[in-house]
């Protein structure tokens, strides 16, 4: 029971990414650049400090091999909060969380990893959702938020997949974290934009609690799941984050929306029965 509630508590974390990068942008007094340093130095901050408190301190010096991470990571971050200024929030988590897993699954054909046929049919569902979803029509979502949002999952998807080579996770993280701070102050420097003390406190919420915290809870759970179940549970963030929309942005449910999630969530499902 505990962990069913740790994960479900680390889901709506990763879904409240999506609200609230939303709701600090809606009103226009904050901007994504702004939002994104805040989120990445704040997420810095917390996670260097439980790196710290555990010892691992020198983790955090930086070193040649991280500026990959470093560079998939901020890709991620700008990407998302840039995406959101058009996009609505499910939208957003369903392109994001699609987009992920087929860059995990190229990743894992240029690895030259087995593929099995159920695979290969779960991935082609899935991707096309997600063509379904950007295609020309009265309900397509904004294309250069999709466009962004696309770049974002692939930066999340190669941090993923370089994550499963560079040992202990949560060290390896919070170093990313700490290097991708200056990138931040850079895209800032590039792109400066204002904020406001409501903007900064949901900022600094979604870097130092559901994304700091929020990931090294996950990265807790992860040894007491399997693989495929940890993958299943993830099927839920972008449905959260679509009613966390509704709920505190009141945006609406579309049809295309719907009919796109079943395709991405319904082709992934299919992908991870594959042995």
């Amino acid at each position: 029971m505990r962990l069913i509630a740790l994960v479900a508590l680390v889901m709506v974390a990763f879904a409240a990414n999506s609200v609230l990068n939303r709701l600090a942008l809606e009103p226009g007094t904050t901007g994504p650049a702004s939002f994104a340093l805040i989120r990445i130095a704040s997420g810095a901050a917390l996670l260097a400090l439980l790196v710290t408190l555990q010892g691992q301190a020198a983790a955090l010096k930086p070193r040649l091999s991280l500026l990959p991470g470093v560079l998939t990571l901020t890709l991620y971050i700008l990407g998302f909060s840039f995406a959101y200024q058009s996009l609505p929030a499910g939208t957003g988590a369903l392109i994001l969380f699609g987009g992920v897993q087929i860059t995990m699954f190229l990743g894992a054909i240029v690895a030259r990893e087995p593929l099995p046929p159920l695979r290969l049919i779960g991935a082609g569902i899935a991707f096309a959702g997600l063509v379904w979803l950007m295609a020309p029509g009265a309900e397509r979502p904004d294309l250069l938020g999709c466009a962004l949002m696309t770049a974002a999952a692939l930066g999340w998807g190669l941090f993923s997949l370089l994550g499963r080579r560079a040992g202990a996770p949560l060290p390896v993280m919070s170093a990313s974290f700490l290097w991708s701070v200056p990138l931040g102050l850079l895209a800032f420097a590039i792109w400066p934009d204002g904020t406001d003390p409501r903007g900064v406190g949901l900022a600094v919420i979604s870097g130092a609690v559901t994304s700091g915290l929020g990931y090294a809870l996950w990265y807790a759970a992860l040894p007491q799941l399997r693989a495929a179940t940890a993958a299943v549970v993830q099927l839920t963030v972008p449905i959260l984050a679509m009613a966390g929309g509704m709920i505190f942005l009141a945006e609406p449910l579309t049809l295309r929306f719907t009919l796109s999630a079943l395709l991405v969530l319904g082709g992934i499902a299919v992908s991870l029965r594959a042995k």
